[in-house]
């Protein structure tokens, strides 16, 4: 927070503006009526009947607002130098005009800035304040209006005595709403702006903890690459550098079973440049390159049919029905997973078959991977880091996951793994004829 409250970083304008306003009808206020012809105690020689020495102090006391200070001890000594000013402006005025005129804005200004230094507890006790001197002033002015009705017939007397009583509590009372509305209205404008404040700092913070979110996808999805690469395209590499050793060795010796190695050697090579491929598509930031979801999913399809790397022929399946567009974050989700599921199945569950269903509805789509695999057991494959990336995914988009899998050991059948993940949809609204 700023240590004062200055012209440049005013937080309302619109109350500076304002309290010049009022300056300037306090200016006409002190300044409406002619001096006093009496000689008076208090200003020098010459300064008895000018009305410059009851503006000086208002002019100090305006020239106060363009600096409040927010410290505890700076703030207690500049209102408690608005004070004198205000009680200087009256003495003056009192000495000057000989009529105890009051300047009831000066007040309304002194709470305007003390709202804007103090809190709650402080904007009440000032407004207090101001209140009571406002109470003293006007018994200044009533009581030099007393004079004037001592002169008159007693009948006459009285009704003007009524008169000033009745002025006197209605004046009173408008002036106590005066302040309080004000007081009310500034402590609104302070709370929204205190909201807004809030509000920006939350939003400020949900930034930064969506791109530290992001960041934190971004290397546990390295982090799985990494593993990745490490597990198949290091072994693969290994293995193909021995294979590669043994060849040359036996290319004299034993030609025939050489070409037996340099053959396995080109199977292990294309099996790390399909995993190369797949790193590669995974670290895409936009792994659909502007394909439909659909065309993106048969592609993978595709490659992973295929692939010379798989023991066994796959027979993989696919059903597809979208009746309606999806959002791009969705298209990037879907693909993702079925992406992983396709890499789990074939590096864990040595399936021939693989059914991919992928359906939509008005308000959910729904994606199931199928294979008939050797199964797992989900209640123990807690630290896969493909599962828990699946999960994920779906979950981030308010979806569910699901997995069911399981081997009958003993009666030596596999049943296989299925996931199905559902994610909600954006609800379309009808366009109503009336509308277009």
């Amino acid at each position: 927070m700023s240590r004062a409250i200055q012209l440049q970083n005013h937080p309302f304008r619109f109350l500076l503006y304002l309290e010049w306003g009022l300056l300037a009808v306090a200016f006409i206020s002190v300044l409406d009526g002619p001096p006093s012809g009496g000689k008076h105690r208090g200003p020098p020689p010459g300064w008895e009947h000018s009305p410059l020495i009851a503006v000086v102090p208002l002019v100090l006391f305006g020239l106060m607002g363009l600096y409040l200070p927010l410290g505890k001890l700076p703030r207690l000594g500049h209102t408690f130098g608005q004070i004198v000013l205000i009680l200087l402006t009256l003495v003056t005025s009192a000495t000057v005009f000989n009529d105890g005129r009051i300047v009831p804005v000066v007040y309304l200004i002194l709470v305007i800035r003390g709202c804007l230094m103090f809190d709650l507890a402080g904007r009440i006790v000032l407004t207090g304040l101001a209140f009571v001197l406002f109470l003293i002033g006007l018994q200044l002015r009533l009581e030099s209006l007393s004079g004037i009705s001592r002169r008159l017939p007693p009948s006459a007397q009285h009704r003007l005595e009524g008169l000033i009583m009745s002025f006197q509590l209605n004046f009173i009372v408008l002036f106590g709403l005066s302040l309080l509305l004000v007081v009310l209205l500034i402590n609104a404008l302070l709370t929204e702006r205190q909201s807004q404040e809030r509000l920006q700092q939350a939003n400020q913070n949900l930034r930064q903890s969506a791109q530290e979110i992001e960041k934190l996808a971004m290397d546990q999805e390295r982090s799985r690459i990494a593993r990745d690469i490490h597990d198949s395209l290091g072994h693969s590499l290994t293995a193909l550098n021995i294979q590669l050793e043994s060849a040359i060795k036996l290319w004299d010796k034993d030609p025939e079973k050489s070409r037996k190695f340099v053959g396995e050697s080109k199977r292990l090579g294309s099996q790390s440049l399909q995993s190369v491929r797949q790193s590669v598509a995974a670290l895409r930031q936009d792994p659909l390159a502007g394909e439909t979801l659909e065309a993106a999913i048969a592609h993978l399809l595709k490659d992973l049919q295929n692939s010379s790397t798989h023991p066994v022929d796959l027979s993989i399946t696919q059903d597809i029905q979208l009746s309606r567009p999806l959002s791009a974050s969705l298209n990037t989700i879907l693909y993702r997973i079925v992406q992983e599921g396709l890499t789990n199945i074939v590096k864990h569950a040595g399936a021939s078959r693989i059914h991919v269903q992928l359906v939509c509805s008005e308000a959910i789509v729904t994606l199931t991977l199928e294979d008939n695999g050797a199964g797992f057991d989900p209640a123990q494959a807690r630290t896969g880091f493909g599962l828990q990336s699946m999960r994920d995914r779906a979950q981030s988009t308010g979806g569910t996951f699901t997995v069911t899998s399981s081997t009958a050991q003993s009666s030596g059948i596999s049943t296989g793994t299925r996931i199905q993940v559902s994610l909600p949809l954006p609800s379309i609204r009808p366009i109503s004829v009336a509308n277009v």
